[in-house]
């Protein structure tokens, strides 16, 4: 029976494992190598294989975007932020008979994206049956096989499937829109959490400094702008030059040698150019006025304002399809700053719904 300590300690290892390839192994400590010492014997050189396999297997998943990735998810596996995240619940040693079984059908659309859904149900007590995706089963199942390394007691209560998922006491389903609707439909009568598409959006204020809107370029750029938490809609003032933010973009240019990133910007830049639909163009990112929320990748969509009024009524009109909000307006309820859409914390839940507490609700 494992208790939230064991569960902590565990998944701070793991964090101190996962850093030596988001940060260079160099910047461990000489204690904290010694505490993963054994763990590298067994699975750094196979880790490493498989980062270097990966961009092959799946051409989005670049270096740069695998590093990203596991940057964001060893910053969560910290001691102290797990214990911050886990406190407020209270959360009771659940025997192995009373352990309900999660199913998780995982997105595939970032790397390793399901995991904290994975590690939410493990902290919670529960037991664990996911579908990967097929473009990203090769990372979380590796994740797991290495959790449960640390500790055996996991490899009872991780268990992965390649077919439909049944025989479950509830399920946390991410996918499109579409799929939604058949997950709604197939998961009816069990608890679950289903995810539908979701974008973050930016407001600019018009004062934002050079670094700030390189930093908003990672929320738009990193993976390709294919996650739920990238930037898609920028909110921008009436009189607002996007020469200027296109400008600081450019350094981002490197982007449109990937193939399919490239093949993106090109097919949408004739298409809009065939409609006669007004766009700015920097070479690797369009950007177009419209009032939708997600835009396709290698496209921004844009609305102008004149008074903040507007923007609010906007984010409160389609906030179902809003992940996250970044801006320095004072005025705009739940911003983050920009630069840090994909670093979100364990208590950061996706589309809001307290995925902790779904699953304590279930015993």
């Amino acid at each position: 029976m494992q208790t939230t300590s064991s569960f902590i300690k565990a998944f701070t290892r793991l964090g101190l494992f996962l850093r030596q390839f988001s940060e260079g192994k160099e910047q461990q400590s000489q204690a904290e190598s010694q505490d993963i010492e054994k763990l590298n014997k067994l699975y750094f050189k196979e880790f490493s294989e498989i980062l270097e396999n990966e961009p092959v297997l799946n051409p989005w998943f670049t270096p740069d975007a695998l590093k990203k990735a596991l940057e964001g998810i060893a910053s969560m596996l910290n001691e102290e932020v797990l214990q911050l995240w886990l406190e407020p619940y209270d959360i009771k040693p659940i025997t192995s008979g009373a352990q309900l079984s999660v199913g998780l059908v995982m997105a595939g659309n970032i790397p390793m994206v399901g995991f904290h859904d994975m590690m939410s149900v493990l902290a919670s007590g529960h037991k664990v049956l996911a579908k990967p995706s097929s473009k990203d089963d090769r990372l979380i199942k590796k994740l797991a096989e290495i959790l449960s390394a640390i500790d055996p007691a996991f490899s009872k209560r991780i268990h992965f499937s390649d077919e439909t998922l049944s025989g479950m006491d509830a399920v946390i389903a991410t996918g499109s829109d579409n799929s939604a609707r058949y997950f709604e439909y197939y998961f009816r009568n069990i608890p679950h959490i289903i995810r539908k598409n979701r974008n973050g959006v930016a407001v600019l204020t018009g004062r934002e400094s050079e670094e700030e809107l390189a930093a908003l370029g990672k929320d738009i750029f990193t993976y390709f702008g294919m996650g739920c938490r990238n930037v898609t809609k920028l909110y921008i003032p009436e009189t607002y030059d996007l020469k200027v933010l296109l400008g600081v973009l450019d350094r981002f240019h490197p982007l449109y040698q990937h193939n399919k990133y490239g093949n993106n910007v090109d097919y949408y830049r004739t298409m809009y150019l065939m409609n006669q639909d007004p766009i700015l163009d920097n070479g690797v990112l369009l950007l177009k006025e419209d009032s939708s929320i997600a835009s396709p990748v290698g496209v921004v969509f844009y609305e102008r304002y004149s008074e903040i009024g507007f923007v609010q009524q906007e984010l409160e009109l389609h906030h179902q399809e809003i992940q996250c909000i970044v801006s320095s307006d004072p005025e705009i309820e739940g911003a983050i700053q920009a630069g840090s859409t994909q670093m979100p914390m364990p208590w950061d839940y996706a589309d809001g719904v307290d995925t902790i507490r779904f699953l304590m609700e279930l015993s």
